[in-house]
């Protein structure tokens, strides 16, 4: 099929883009390529993309109305994979004006130019920061999401609700993947795992915050991909729910829309998840234990009982195996770059 992924040079990008590629299919990725982390490392994953002659790279913004309907009016695709966004909870407090750009305007940017021509189905990435001060767990699709705690997890919650209304209105089927706390190959330097590892190999002191309090349903790249490719088969469609065994289904009554968790269901502590970066690198780390930062939960944990009845399948790398991979990776492959920075 062709299919459109924004945000290819990303980490998730990256990732989906690569298995949409081996599994056959024609990929037209567009990205921005800003400097928000190294953008080496952007220029590295495209590098191996553009070993595919199937990928074609568009570096434009989402903000940019004239050139995003040239590009959707030129290729049509029949699947639209929207990963594009600012992301990172702290860094909205120090740039808030870059996620209402990016997020907000970018995603409805994308919206209005697929109303004249829908695809098949547009996933756009979520994230479990929607549901915010929410303490019931595990959360489900269903639970409101009323009471964000950051400026980016509103403007996903935004995101969500402007799909809604386009699917309603032009018949677009939407589905909005929550995400939880992804990480592997690859990742994004200013996430934990990256700056714990790269800390550690300086033998310099990790900050950890909520003194190590926090729990997160850590989930594996390639188990968010291998979760995004198969509800790429599974459209929304209005009055067709799927039988979940002890939940519901969120599709929406008045459009061909729904939101999915990706994640195991299977929380980590912090602290479990830096000794098995501890174990994976052969040291200790020195910690430095530090309060809650303003737009943090203290614990997310994914419902995966209507992925599982969409798709037959749930995240399933263990965190030890995970971390590994991404040490592996950093260790053979970074490395040397860090050092440079």
């Amino acid at each position: 099929m062709r299919i459109l992924v924004t945000g290819a040079a990303g980490f998730i990008g990256y990732h989906t883009t690569k298995r949409l590629l081996a599994d056959g299919h024609s990929v037209t990725g567009l990205d921005a390529m800003t400097p928000y982390y190294d953008p080496r490392l952007k220029e590295q994953r495209l590098d191996l993309l553009r070993a595919d002659q199937r990928f074609t790279h568009h570096q434009m913004r989402l903000e940019d109305k004239t050139a995003i309907d040239a590009l959707v009016d030129s290729i049509e695709p029949e699947i639209v994979v929207h990963l594009a966004a600012q992301a990172g909870v702290r860094y909205s407090l120090e740039q808030p004006g870059d996620y209402v750009a990016t997020n907000l305007v970018g995603t409805f940017n994308l919206l209005e130019a697929l109303r004249r021509a829908p695809p098949r189905h547009l996933l756009i990435a979520s994230t479990s920061s929607v549901y915010g001060a929410n303490e019931d767990l595990p959360f489900s699709e269903t639970d409101r999401t009323d009471w964000p705690v950051s400026l980016y997890a509103a403007t996903k919650k935004a995101c969500e609700a402007m799909s809604h209304s386009y699917a309603h209105l032009f018949a677009i089927p939407t589905t909005c993947f929550r995400f939880f706390t992804v990480y592997g190959p690859w990742g994004r330097p200013d996430m934990a795992l990256f700056k714990f590892v790269e800390a550690m190999t300086r033998n310099q002191a990790i900050e950890v915050y909520g003194e190590g309090r926090m729990r997160r349903d850590f989930t594996y790249v390639d188990d968010l991909v291998e979760a995004i490719t198969r509800l790429m088969g599974s459209p929304p469609r209005i009055g067709m729910p799927v039988d979940v065994p002890r939940g519901e289904d969120s599709l929406s009554p008045a459009a061909p829309w729904r939101s999915v968790n990706i994640a195991g269901g299977q929380p980590s502590e912090l602290m479990a998840f830096i000794a098995a970066i501890e174990a994976a690198l052969g040291k200790s780390a020195e910690k430095v234990m530090l309060p809650m930062q303003p737009g943090d939960v203290v614990e997310t944990g994914a419902d995966p009982a209507l992925l599982e009845a969409l798709i037959g399948y749930k995240p399933t790398t263990s965190v030890t195996e995970g971390v590994k991979a991404f040490v592996d990776w950093y260790l053979g492959h970074y490395a040397d770059i860090a050092a440079d920075r």
